[in-house]
């Protein structure tokens, strides 16, 4: 009876720890969330213009399902959100993306920027990653691998429906052709996890932006918003 006191004396304490600390853990999610979610949209906003060289204001589009966009009011972002990018005069300097792929340690998250004028991609911004550091997180900082986004060739084939060419990715020192995306040594599958993003995510939206591209016009102007 004495051991069995003791037992139940110990189970309860366990239990009560147990209780106190997934409050804890609650109240602390709780609290923090705001924060966290602030962070993360200050950070989204600053890659919008990172990602489009040029643009000084930006709105939030979101396909509607029929190839058509409307302006979100919406603060929070899908993956059927775009943002647009606009220069001082309020011209339509491109429109930046999300993406995300398995890398080698788990899944990277990007925004990048496609300008219809160029039918390229203009710049990219890792969003989230946990790659190797000095090895894949060279997708972040190494110049040569940075520089595959200035002008990266997503330019459409005749009819529209498709891209002329897939962006692949090549051995470090072989990209020959504009679609095409120089890896990086040492950090093979994170720079094929790169353009694996680009591929699949420029073949779903490419041909969607770039017909809609004269719909994107900024707040405030006399247009449409499809």
């Amino acid at each position: 009876p004495a051991a069995r006191s003791r037992s139940w004396l110990m189970y309860r304490a366990l239990v009560g720890v147990g209780m106190f600390c997934g409050l804890l853990i609650v109240s602390v999610y709780a609290v923090t969330l705001p924060v966290i979610s602030r962070n993360q949209s200050e950070a989204l906003d600053r890659a919008v213009f990172q990602v489009l060289p040029g643009a000084v204001a930006k709105e939030a589009w979101v396909a509607d399902g029929t190839g058509a966009f409307q302006r979100s009011t919406d603060a929070s972002s899908t993956d059927q959100t775009v943002y647009a990018g606009y220069n001082e005069t309020g011209a339509l300097v491109g429109l930046a993306i999300q993406g995300a792929a398995i890398g080698y340690a788990d899944t990277i998250r990007v925004l990048y920027g496609y300008d219809p004028r160029q039918q390229a991609i203009v710049g990219i911004r890792v969003l989230a990653s946990k790659e190797t550091p000095g090895l894949g997180d060279k997708i972040e900082k190494d110049p040569a691998f940075l520089a595959n986004f200035t002008a990266l060739d997503v330019r459409l084939a005749p009819g529209g429906g498709e891209l002329s060419n897939p962006v692949v990715a090549v051995k470090s020192g072989e990209k020959s052709e504009p679609w095409q995306l120089d890896g990086i040594t040492g950090a093979t599958i994170s720079s094929k996890a790169i353009a694996r993003i680009l591929r699949e995510g420029s073949a779903r939206w490419v041909p969607l932006l770039y017909r809609a591209r004269d719909s994107f016009t900024p707040a405030g102007e006399n247009n449409d918003d499809a």
